[in-house]
């Protein structure tokens, strides 16, 4: 039983960490909440740890790709800003 608590407290972690990083989401952030909710629900009834680890690995690496495609979309965003100024003045 406390292995079952531990993971819950893992995918909750994961689920306010993942709602966090869908604020700023491309499609908005009603759509990133709806479709996580779908995900987390459809796995709801997952009882072995395994599984369960296997699926809170998944997470993460969403969380991942979601943490580069924002740094990715913020450094397009200064590259055009300062690069297109320069070719401007020339």
């Amino acid at each position: 039983m406390k292995m079952a608590n531990s993971l819950r407290g893992e995918v909750l972690n994961l689920y306010k960490n993942l709602l966090y990083l869908g604020r700023d989401y491309p499609k908005g952030a009603d759509y990133f909440k709806r479709r996580l909710k779908n995900v987390f629900l459809k796995n709801k009834d997952v009882k072995d740890p395994e599984k369960i680890k296997e699926l809170i690995e998944r997470g993460k690496f969403v969380m991942k790709e979601l943490e580069a495609l924002y740094f990715l979309r913020k450094y397009r965003a200064m590259k055009q800003r300062y690069y297109s100024d320069t070719n401007k003045t020339q």
